[in-house]
């Protein structure tokens, strides 16, 4: 449970023990941590997650279990720094490019309210910057849905951030590649909807269409139309971090376990980079989404809009949509910034 004052979540003890079934469940996690393969014979296969975190220089994770459809346990493991206070449920931590199919949610919501079109060239929907069209895309326009999709052909995998006192580049001066930039100008690389193609630029020029089709700061939109409905109450686009959240959030390790340089990056790419979140509040999200798709709870997206986000692509879907009903979902984000979702079926590994 959590409260919000001053715009921060007042965080409140959750004092209810778990059942004797869950505990088993925590300790399988604590203490029978396995490799993808096991070795026959081999007596020492499982691991601690105090031995895991060690060996990979992880000085604090946290971890949130999704089991029935409801969240389970959630709890936190470490420190939020190396000599600093324990992590709990609460701690927030960068999200990486899972800030993208949360972001995903809030674009198909003004898809759905008329506001944005999912096929309609993205240059019709842009006002201040228009992306250039070069031999490469062979006559074609880029879609939402391509940009969605990773199938738009567009260039810039990922961003690296800006450390605290670098200068930070507006939007436009990142699509255009423009210094203080530290990526190159996201354009057209090959024919849209023939490849997918991983692409952050491509989420880039979707957060700029949201924000003028909206009329709204990018973190107000993401608060209003999916964090508040869905109750992802320690969540926030907000970039840099506000001060008075500092406190809550744990300090980015490099994979050598040295502290990242500069702290936590700002990433004015928000769309694809900039969620600020917990485990707990991603299985609020992965729930919502569960259920919408059921027509069960639709706080964001129509059960027709739902079913359209989950339909396969060229790439991966966001979810097993047949699968996510029967399964656990375990939300697992590390102190060194990376982050990742695991599904699994009695403890067995999905993902």
């Amino acid at each position: 449970m959590a409260f919000w004052w001053a715009g921060v979540p007042a965080l409140v003890a959750q004092t209810v023990a778990p059942s004797a079934e869950t505990q088993r469940h925590i300790e399988r996690v604590e203490a029978g941590l396995v490799p993808p393969v096991i070795v026959k014979g081999d007596t020492h296969a499982a691991h601690t997650l105090q031995e895991r975190m060690a060996a990979t220089h992880v000085p604090g994770i946290s971890i949130a279990v999704i089991h029935h459809g409801q969240i389970e346990w959630a709890r936190g493991f470490g420190v939020m720094k190396v000599g600093g206070s324990p992590v709990t449920a609460d701690t927030l931590f960068q999200a990486g490019s899972i800030s993208k199919p949360v972001a995903a949610l809030a674009a198909l919501r003004l898809v759905q309210e008329g506001k944005l079109s999912l096929d309609a060239d993205v240059n019709t929907e842009l006002k201040s910057w228009k992306l250039p069209y070069g031999p490469e895309a062979k006559g074609k326009t880029v879609t939402l849905r391509e940009l969605l999709t990773h199938t738009g052909g567009t260039t810039v995998h990922g961003f690296p951030g800006y450390a605290a006192g670098e200068p930070v580049p507006t939007l436009v001066q990142v699509l255009n590649g423009e210094k203080p930039a530290n990526t190159p100008a996201i354009r057209v690389e090959t024919e849209p909807g023939t490849k997918w193609n991983y692409s952050g630029g491509g989420i880039t020029i979707m957060q700029l269409m949201m924000i003028e089709a909206s009329g709204e700061a990018f973190p107000k939109l993401l608060h209003d139309t999916v964090l508040a409905p869905i109750g992802m109450t320690h969540s926030t686009y907000q970039q840099p971090l506000p001060k008075d959240w500092r406190a809550m959030a744990a300090t980015p390790y490099e994979h050598d376990g040295k502290p990242v340089v500069g702290g936590a990056h700002t990433y004015p790419e928000m769309a694809a980079a900039g969620l600020w979140t917990t485990p707990t509040d991603l299985a609020k999200y992965a729930i919502e989404v569960e259920r919408s798709l059921a027509g069960e709870a639709n706080h964001v997206l129509s059960k027709e809009m739902t079913a359209q986000m989950l339909t396969r692509g060229m790439g991966l879907r966001l979810v097993e949509a047949r699968r996510i009903r029967t399964s656990r979902m375990e939300v697992w984000m590390r102190g060194s910034s990376q982050s990742s979702l695991r599904m699994s079926r009695a403890g067995k590994a999905r993902w």
